[in-house]
């Protein structure tokens, strides 16, 4: 029996200073492609610079608020307000943040009504929830419009330069935390020039802040890592001595960005009033956990205030939506994911399958029933073991690498002989200078680490551009033997340096910018 499809609504978003949208033109697409049947409110994506053509070009259809808020499933980026908890039908399926960790009350309203509530900021720390990650998204965008609002208020560039008129020393920038939105702000801090630094409880993070260009301190206390993914409390002996690396950053430092967050708690204090009153003025801070309470003593959310030292503090909640139309069509896609997910069969029909991890942990309100908190979810995405196989029979060990290259060089040594002996003086010549640069080839080549084999690519191509010419002098030769031997050496060494370049065009193209 077929059933038809079902509509899914884009909703605007009410919520003071909200740009995004919970669907672009290009996420509408790939919705259609499922099978729903989308409407999108009129004047869903103004403000993120997405027109009412776009979407229906892309194959929706726009309609009024009453129509979007009456499908039967509900795409939105902030958490719904009362009114509009009100607006969703009966039996309606919402998909947008709500904030489960700390939004007890919200949670009994949408209770209250015979809905199931998906919430997109509850996706669990596992490999295959990546793609419907929204807070590493929102986190991601966020990070770098951190540096840029940074930038913008310290009124100097970050970049050293030399000049005629004299040398300007580059910004330096501490970053606390590095999560998603931490790398993203010292990715963008040093893409600017400047000297980035960086600290975090996670040692393991270490090896990521400093491919990034930044240096890592070391509070020098481990911190066992969290169950879920997500980040915990610090112990008393860390929060001592970070207390300690903070006063003597904030005294060399000129901006510091902290991104501190712990679900469903207030936000850690790591900056006090003591450690921005030893910031020079015209320095800048952007907290980035201002909403939830501030990782700096002096954040207002919302605001940036200048202290009496003269330093700023950016507590801005908006920094993803001040990036419109990128954070939507991250979101969107994150989205798109979950709905591929939820829609087995791309009917355009949601199956809500609760015996799937991912899906039992985002779902926070199943028909009108409190689902939340979900039970745990195991970090590692590793399959179950396998069996262990049957032992296979023994097989008889190797000879050591030593010992084999010994008795190829003695193999290899007799069968020159032999050719020698047997071989007119001509052959001889061309046998012995094949061997040799064989034998020097396997030891400049094979002596070589690993990790350099790349860079030597253009050495290779000049080594294998070399044969080419030798072996072009020695074809047409009258022995036959020298022929087939040049042409064979032509082939091959075409083949590596053809291979050689494709090889070094490919990964400079990974460093180069689009």
């Amino acid at each position: 029996m077929s059933h038809s499809p079902q509509r899914l609504g884009v909703v605007a978003e009410s919520a003071p200073g909200e740009t995004r949208v919970a669907a672009t033109p290009a996420t509408v697409r790939q919705l259609v492609s499922l099978g729903y049947e989308v409407i999108v409110q009129a004047g869903a994506g103004r403000r993120a610079s997405f027109t009412d053509e776009a979407y229906v070009q892309a194959g929706a259809r726009t309609g009024r608020r009453e129509e979007a808020w009456g499908a039967d499933v509900v795409l939105k980026v902030s958490a719904p307000a009362t009114e509009e908890i009100a607006a969703l039908r009966d039996g309606a399926t919402l998909v947008s943040l709500i904030g489960p960790a700390t939004g007890a009350a919200l949670l009994d309203a949408l209770a209250a009504r015979p809905l199931t509530v998906l919430a997109t900021d509850a996706v669990p720390r596992i490999s295959r929830a990546q793609s419907l990650d929204v807070l590493s998204s929102m986190a991601n965008i966020a990070g770098y419009r951190a540096v840029i609002e940074a930038a913008h208020a310290f009124g100097r560039v970050f970049t050293g330069q030399v000049t005629a008129a004299g040398k300007v020393p580059p910004a330096t920038v501490l970053v606390a935390g590095a999560g998603v939105a931490g790398l993203a702000a010292i990715a963008t801090a040093a893409s600017l020039g400047a000297v980035v630094r960086a600290t975090d409880p996670r040692p393991e993070v270490a090896e990521q802040v400093r491919s990034l260009g930044a240096e890592f301190l070391d509070v020098g206390v481990t911190q066992e890592a969290s169950a879920d993914g997500y980040a915990r409390e610090t112990g008393d002996d860390y929060d001592r001595r970070a207390a300690a690396l903070y006063a003597e950053q904030a005294a060399d430092v000129d901006i510091v960005i902290t991104t501190a967050l712990i679900p469903g708690r207030p936000a850690p204090r790591l900056l006090t009033a003591e450690h921005v009153a030893r910031m020079r003025p015209g320095s800048v801070i952007v907290d980035m956990a201002a909403a939830q309470g501030g990782n700096v003593a002096g954040t207002r959310a919302g605001e940036a205030v200048v202290t009496e030292n003269g330093v700023t503090i950016i507590g801005y909640t908006d920094l993803a939506a001040r990036l419109p139309a990128q954070a939507s069509q991250l979101y969107g896609t994150n989205l798109v994911n979950l709905m591929r997910l939820l829609t087995p069969g791309r009917d355009g029909r949601l199956v809500l399958d609760f015996d799937d991890a991912v899906q039992r942990a985002m779902t926070v309100v199943r028909d009108g029933e409190k689902t939340w908190p979900p039970p745990p979810v195991p970090v590692s995405a590793k399959p179950p073991a396998a069996p262990p196989a049957p032992r296979p029979a023994p097989i008889p060990a190797p000879p050591p690498p030593g010992r084999r290259r010994h008795v190829i060089t003695a193999v290899a040594a007799a069968a020159l002989f032999l050719l020698t002996a047997f071989s007119p003086n001509a052959l001889i010549e061309h046998v012995t200078v094949f061997v040799l640069s064989i034998v020097i080839g396997y030891y400049v080549i094979g002596n070589v680490h690993h990790a350099l084999h790349t860079p030597l690519m253009s050495i290779t191509n000049a080594i294998s551009g070399i044969i080419v010419v030798g072996a072009l002098l020695q074809i047409g030769q009258a022995n036959t033997i020298v022929t087939a031997l040049s042409f064979v050496a032509i082939l091959l060494a075409s083949v590596n340096i053809f291979g050689g370049f494709a090889v070094t065009r490919r990964m400079l193209g990974m460093f180069s910018r689009s």
